[in-house]
C-alpha cells in the first residue's frame, strides 16, 4: 500500500473550497514511476495529431495548432498502459471525495504548448464544449511538468471572484476556441510542480497563457463525471463514459 492509499488524500477542507468556489489544489501527490507512465505517452499524443493535420494538409484541426497547442485526446484507448493512473488508487480518492459513489471517465487528453506565444487559451468553462444540459463534472488537470507563468500555467476564476456557478453561453472564436469571459480580472494563477493535480468543476471559468520558454509544457487531463453526459439530441454519450465507480465499487 502507498503512501498515498494510507492518508486521506482530500480534505475536508478542500472539499469545502471546491463546493464555494470550484476547485482545490493537490501539490506533488503523484510518485515518480506514475509521473513517468503519464509522460511516455505524450510524444505519442502530439505525433498522432501530426500525422492528421499532415494528412489533411493543414496546420490547425478544431482547436489543435501544429507545433504551437496540441490536445490530443482519448490516447488511453491506443495507450492502455494508462488505465492503471485512470482507474488507480490516486483518482479513486479524488472521485470518491467529490463525486460520491458514481463515477464515470467522461473525456481524457494530452494538453501540450510548445515554446510559442501563440499557445493561449481562451476564458471558457470545460461545460461550454459540450451542451447547456449536463451536470457539472469533475476536470483533472495533471501537470507533468513544473507549472510557471512563463510556460503556460492555467488561471482560474474561483466562483466568487466570477460570480458564476453554472454554465453560461460561450461565443466561438476563429481559433476554434469558445469563449465566456470578457471581463478585465486576470484570473488566479496556479504554480505548481510536476505532479501535482489542480481539481476543478466543469462550471469553473478557466484559461491559460502562452509557453514562452523553449521546453513543452506538458499536461494530462481526466474528467469524470457522476453520471452518463448524453450528447445534445440524446442518441449517445457525450464523451468516453467507461464506469470507474458503482454504487461505491470499482468497476475497473
Amino acid at each position: 500500500m502507498t503512501q498515498t492509499e494510507k492518508t486521506q488524500l482530500v480534505s475536508d477542507e478542500q472539499i469545502a473550497q471546491y463546493v464555494d468556489e470550484g476547485y482545490f489544489v493537490l501539490e506533488s501527490v503523484i510518485g515518480p514511476e506514475d509521473l513517468e507512465l503519464l509522460r511516455s505517452a505524450a510524444q505519442f499524443s502530439i505525433d498522432r495529431l501530426d500525422a492528421a493535420m499532415d494528412a489533411a494538409g493543414v496546420d490547425r484541426i478544431g482547436i489543435n495548432a501544429k507545433g504551437k497547442r496540441y490536445f490530443s485526446n482519448m490516447i488511453y484507448q491506443q495507450r492502455p498502459e494508462l488505465r492503471s493512473f485512470i482507474f488507480g488508487p490516486i483518482m479513486e480518492q479524488i472521485c470518491r471525495r467529490v463525486l460520491g459513489e458514481n463515477a464515470y471517465l467522461f473525456w481524457e487528453q494530452y494538453v501540450i504548448k510548445a515554446g510559442d506565444p501563440d499557445t493561449t487559451f481562451a476564458w471558457h468553462q470545460d461545460s461550454g464544449y459540450v451542451h447547456e444540459n449536463h451536470t457539472p463534472y469533475l476536470t483533472c488537470w495533471i501537470a507533468l511538468d513544473d507549472v510557471t507563468e512563463q510556460n503556460g500555467s492555467v488561471y482560474l476564476l474561483p466562483y466568487s471572484r466570477s460570480g458564476i456557478k453554472s454554465y453560461i453561453k460561450h461565443v466561438p472564436i476563429e481559433t476554434g476556441d469558445r469563449v465566456c469571459y470578457f471581463g478585465s480580472d486576470p484570473g488566479m494563477p496556479v504554480i505548481v510542480p510536476a505532479g501535482s493535480i489542480v481539481c476543478f468543476s466543469s462550471t469553473v471559468i478557466h484559461r491559460s497563457g502562452a509557453n514562452l520558454t523553449d521546453k513543452l509544457r506538458q499536461v494530462y487531463l481526466l474528467q469524470y463525471s457522476p453520471e452518463v453526459i448524453m450528447n445534445a439530441d440524446g442518441t449517445a454519450p457525450h464523451g468516453s463514459f467507461e464506469p470507474f465507480l458503482v454504487d461505491g465499487e470499482v468497476a475497473s
